[in-house]
C-alpha cells in the first residue's frame, strides 16, 4: 500500500499482519519492517499508531489477553453443560490453537516487551496467568455444581492443565495435536476429581 494511503483499523491490521510473521517466521523475525511489509503498508504507519516497537508489542499482547477474557466468560457459562473433559478440551485447543504459544515465545524472546508488560502484571506469565486463571474459575463453578469434586485443589489443577496443554502444542513447525491428544492430557490431570459419567 503506498504511503499516505489510509489503512481502515490500522491497528488490528497490523496485529494480524505480526501474528502471521509471528506465526510462520518466530519471534527473532518479528520486526517493524516485516509487520509494515506483511500489512502492506509504510512503516510510518506503524509508528503513528505505536511511540516505539515495544509499544506495539506490549497491545498486541495486552490484545490477545482481553481475547482470553471473552474466552473465559463463555467457557464460564459453560459449566453445567456438557462434560467437563469436553469443555476443558475445547478451551485448552481454542486457547493454543491460536497465537497463544508463539505470544509466549514472543514474551520469552524479547527483555523490553517483558519488563514493559511487568509494570502491570507483576507475576506470572502474561497470557498463560490470565489463561490460568480462566480455567481455575472454570473449575471452581464445576466444583461449585458438584461436577468436580469438593476438595479438588484448582489452584493446582489450573495451572497444570495449561502447562501441560503449553508443551503439547509448543513445536510450532508440527501439526496442532489432534482433540484426542488434548482430551487425553486433560483426563489425566482430572480424572480423578470428576464426579459425572465420562462422555462417550
Amino acid at each position: 500500500m503506498p504511503t499516505g494511503v489510509a489503512l481502515r483499523d490500522a491497528r488490528e491490521q497490523l496485529f494480524d499482519a505480526a501474528e502471521r510473521v509471528l506465526l510462520r517466521d518466530g519471534p527473532s523475525a518479528l520486526t517493524s519492517r516485516a509487520v509494515t511489509t506483511e500489512a502492506g503498508c509504510a512503516k510510518g504507519v506503524l509508528h503513528r499508531h505505536f511511540a516505539d516497537f515495544d509499544a506495539f508489542l506490549a497491545e498486541l499482547v495486552l490484545d490477545r489477553i482481553a481475547r482470553i477474557d471473552d474466552q473465559a466468560a463463555a467457557l464460564r457459562e459453560a459449566a453445567g453443560t456438557g462434560t467437563v473433559a469436553d469443555n476443558l478440551t475445547g478451551a485448552l485447543s481454542d486457547l493454543f490453537e491460536s497465537v497463544a504459544v508463539a505470544i509466549v515465545s514472543l514474551i520469552t524472546f524479547r527483555d523490553d516487551l517483558r519488563a514493559r508488560l511487568r509494570q502491570d502484571r507483576p507475576t506470572g506469565v502474561p497470557l498463560l496467568a490470565e489463561a490460568t486463571a480462566m480455567i481455575a474459575a472454570y473449575l471452581t463453578a464445576e466444583r461449585d455444581l458438584g461436577r468436580v469434586a469438593a476438595d479438588a485443589d484448582v489452584d493446582t489443577l489450573a495451572p497444570t492443565l495449561i502447562g501441560a496443554g503449553h508443551l503439547l502444542f509448543a513445536d510450532r513447525h508440527g501439526a496442532p495435536p489432534g482433540a484426542g491428544a488434548v482430551r487425553k492430557v486433560v483426563t489425566t490431570v482430572v480424572g480423578g476429581v470428576l464426579r459425572e459419567p465420562p462422555s462417550a
